[in-house]
């Protein structure tokens, strides 16, 4: 990246406010671009504008990532996909009333199957149906006996969510519900964990997603997530 665009980056952070560290001042030291010079590189080449909003977004989204630490990648119980000693993370807020996170699922298993090193970790975001909080549960009662994945693929299969459809892919996974009176304030905590570690990160909605630094929202394309995962293990 070139100076101007560096300064295109720094006169950005000076607009996003407060939380952008970023200033001009280093850059219009003597035998640095001028403002007038920085704005005429702009108007001139509006096309850094997104790369420099991009980085900007980037670096402060990997602070907050980064203020977590590392309980983020830390699955509960066995809700993980892939490799359990994976060298890369791949972390999905998602919820059960999703459609999208439904219809993630392909992809998933088509990056852990691609990339033996990749370990995906999933994470509890009941947000859109009194329903999703009762999935929720269920599903961290399933992860405390090892039993995740089953429960997660039987639910998504088993059509909307219901009392009915938790309870035949608990049935399907094994998954001991008769543990659920004991194990509920457990699930609760965890429950609320996420939602608070969602607040901090920004998160609106389902899926999210964070690998590395970076936060994805939404539905992704297979191709965007490789990328990611790429750019984390290459630091």
């Amino acid at each position: 990246m070139g100076v101007k665009t560096l300064a295109a980056v720094a006169v950005l952070g000076g607009l996003v406010g407060g939380g952008a560290a970023l200033t001009l001042a280093p850059l219009v030291a003597p035998g640095g671009p001028s403002g007038d010079s920085v704005r005429t590189y702009l108007l001139d080449h509006p096309e850094v504008i997104p790369e420099a909003m991009q980085r900007l977004q980037d670096r402060e989204q990997g602070k907050a990532v980064a203020a977590i630490g590392g309980d983020l990648i830390k699955p509960f119980g066995s809700a993980y996909t892939g490799n359990p000693q994976g060298d890369v993370t791949l972390v999905e807020f998602y919820d059960y009333n999703c459609g999208y996170c439904r219809a993630s699922l392909p992809q998933l298993k088509q990056l852990t199957q691609a990339d033996p090193k990749l370990r995906i970790v999933y994470r509890e975001l009941p947000i859109l149906a009194p329903s999703s909080r009762d999935a929720a549960r269920a599903s961290l009662l399933a992860a405390s006996q090892g039993k995740f994945a089953a429960f997660h693929d039987a639910l998504y299969a088993g059509g909307p969510v219901s009392e009915a459809t938790i309870a035949a892919a608990a049935a399907k996974a094994g998954v001991d519900m008769s543990k659920m009176a004991a194990f509920q304030a457990q699930a609760d905590a965890e429950i609320r964990r996420n939602l608070e570690a969602a607040g901090r990160l920004g998160l609106n909605g389902t899926p999210s997603w964070i690998v590395g630094n970076r936060i994805l929202s939404g539905a992704q394309p297979i191709e965007e997530l490789q990328k990611a995962i790429a750019a984390a293990r290459n630091g």
